[in-house]
């Protein structure tokens, strides 16, 4: 009986210590994967659809990506006039040029210009609000780096201006889906 209490007390005393080292033992952790923020930035234009209104001949299933991000003549019509996807190239004339990194961030994430002036309809800035600051600084950074193409597309018109050019017409919204309340 000792001789078995013995061994067990001798077992129990191993797993302790080995318990013991094991908690105790600092394990290194994995080195963090350093990611290129413009290639990240890449890869989060790409995914949020920012192609999609800003490269011409997109929705004609032909964009042409030499003039990538330059914008479109496409309008977006509807009760708050029509808009045109912006030329989001480092264009200083016509594009992002002039502005800052900074002023990139604020833009994608609260649907203002730096001069104030609000985004229209469609730009999906209430969802892209939600970016990390990482991806959103990534995306900005990286619309700093592509070919700034000289592209003016039209200015917005005022509700019941009708377009020159083609337009997707959304309608004014029915009952469950009209804005409630301010």
């Amino acid at each position: 009986m000792t001789q078995t209490a013995d061994r067990f007390a001798l077992l129990l005393a191993s797993a302790a210590c080995l318990t013991l080292v094991s908690c105790s033992k600092q394990e290194t952790p994995a080195p963090k994967e350093t990611v290129d923020p413009v290639k990240r930035g890449e890869y989060l234009v790409t995914v949020l659809g920012c192609h999609d209104c800003h490269t011409p001949g997109y929705f004609y299933g032909r964009p042409d990506m030499t003039r990538m991000l330059s914008g479109s003549e496409l309008g977006w019509e509807g009760p708050w006039g029509t808009t045109y996807a912006r030329n989001l190239t480092p264009d200083q004339e016509t594009g992002l040029g002039p502005w800052t990194e900074d002023m990139i961030v604020t833009a994608i994430r609260t649907g203002k210009r730096p001069d104030g002036t609000a985004i229209g309809p469609p730009m999906p800035w209430p969802d892209l609000a939600h970016l990390t600051d990482e991806d959103a600084h990534a995306v900005a950074k990286y619309l700093k780096t592509i070919p700034p193409v000289p592209h003016q597309v039209p200015a917005r018109l005022a509700p019941g201006v009708k377009p020159k050019g083609g337009a997707f017409v959304l309608p004014a919204p029915p009952a469950w889906d009209a804005p409630k309340g301010g």
